[in-house]
């Protein structure tokens, strides 16, 4: 088939060398423009523009679809499918109209549940013990489209949301493969989404990061993994007697009772109920580390994290 496709991340590239190596021909990529980005401000390529780029396809990296202009140049490429992952932009009706086929999303949760910018890392965050990717055939509403196809996988107890992110984009690369070879056959049937149980992954706030002790350890225990690696639910810790930030990578459940806040040895923090031992940090300026490496850099601890 001829296939326009559209994403940004790194989380895109698997199924953009997945849809080269079954033998489609891409006819154009279209990725988000450089952005400025390092000491420099130089711009920087997405991923998927670098890997487009390797492949020796065309990449095109307009602001807005909006134009009468940009629709008519994206129909002009007469493809007979668009696929997006992680695009970025919003696609008007125009461009979901043009390919022959359609659109088709590659999606990072079990619709209805999780529509919107973060699905991986609010499923992690709201203690989802399952989750999925699934191909969904796009229209103008916010993932509302009819699902073709689905992967359902585990939330494990501990797991990051980088770790889910990273399993979902192989996962999700084949999925889409699959797909593509079912529509080809034309056995790829779509039902539509069910209407009881939508909810919203609303764009992570910075605000979000900063951990409250007096939530349940469960709750503090989400709220780090599923901002893990990025952008990292933080703390302060006077150290030396300076209030250092301290972004936490990796945590588990631990035991201990005491006012939230409080410092328990093996670097657990007491919650407002359990407590939550801290298994990766990172302090600010220098890199991340295990727990006893922490310790032995941070002289004594304070009583209480703030």
């Amino acid at each position: 088939m001829r296939i326009i496709f559209m994403g940004t991340p790194e989380f895109a590239v698997p199924t953009l060398t997945e849809i080269v190596s079954s033998g489609h021909e891409v006819v154009a990529v279209y990725s988000r423009a450089p952005k400025p980005a390092g000491r420099g401000q130089a711009e920087r390529k997405s991923p998927v523009h670098l890997a487009a780029e390797g492949f020796g396809i065309e990449v095109h990296t307009p602001r807005s679809l909006k134009s009468a202009e940009e629709q008519a140049a994206f129909a002009g490429l007469e493809a007979d499918l668009a696929v997006v992952v992680a695009y970025g932009l919003i696609l008007p009706a125009a461009i979901l109209s043009a390919p022959r086929l359609g659109c088709l999303n590659l999606h990072g949760s079990l619709l209805p549940r999780w529509r919107g910018a973060a699905p991986i890392q609010r499923a992690v965050m709201a203690g989802d013990r399952r989750t999925g990717v699934m191909v969904m055939r796009m229209d103008e509403g916010l993932d509302t489209g009819p699902v073709g196809l689905v992967e359902e996988m585990p939330i494990g107890a501990d797991m990051t949301a980088g770790e889910l992110h990273d399993r979902m984009m192989l996962v999700g690369a084949d999925l889409m493969g699959r797909a593509l070879a079912a529509l080809e056959r034309g056995s790829l049937e779509f039902t539509p989404q069910p209407a009881e149980g939508v909810t919203y992954a609303a764009k992570i706030d910075k605000a979000e990061a900063r951990i409250d002790w007096t939530r349940s350890a469960q709750e503090v225990h989400n709220l780090i993994r599923g901002l893990a690696p990025f952008p990292g639910a933080w703390c302060e810790l006077a150290l030396h007697g300076m209030p250092t930030r301290i972004k936490v990578l990796r945590s588990t459940l631990s035991e201990g009772s005491a006012p939230p806040g409080t410092i328990l040895a093996d670097l657990a923090v007491a919650c407002g109920t359990g407590a939550v031992r801290l298994v990766a940090v990172q302090r600010e300026g220098k890199g991340a580390m295990d727990a006893a490496t922490f310790l032995r850099g941070a002289g004594p601890l304070p009583e209480r994290a703030g």
